[in-house]
């Protein structure tokens, strides 16, 4: 078993496509998982993830804040205790749309 605290893991700023974002890996490889990797991003006031598509999909759980999910032609409004599910291939973004900092939890697959 392995417990640890979020802030052990250095925020590293997520450069391509991105604005204001950072990402913490808490749980991956290193730690011994086999199968999920869990990552908190972090993004900052008019901040947004790079917009791109991958086979995987993954889960997003939002911690805190407020924004946007974008793709496919369509946004959908996100806060605070939503829960997201981006299926693989689909073209998407998130975006901060409060003055606060969006946090959210991202689930994917242990690349294969």
């Amino acid at each position: 078993m392995l417990v640890k605290h979020y802030t052990d893991e250095p925020a590293k700023t997520v450069e391509e496509g991105a604005k204001e974002t950072t990402i913490r890996w808490l749980i991956a490889e290193p730690e011994g998982a086999p199968n999920f990797y869990m990552r908190l991003l972090e993004i900052g006031q008019d901040g947004c993830t790079p917009h791109h598509a991958h086979e995987w999909e993954h889960e997003v759980f939002i911690l805190e804040g407020e924004g946007k999910l974008v793709g496919d032609g369509k946004s959908h409004s996100l806060t605070a205790g939503d829960a997201v599910f981006v299926p693989g291939n689909e073209v998407h973004h998130f975006e901060s749309s409060g003055r606060q900092t969006m946090k959210m939890l991202c689930l994917i697959p242990a690349k294969k």
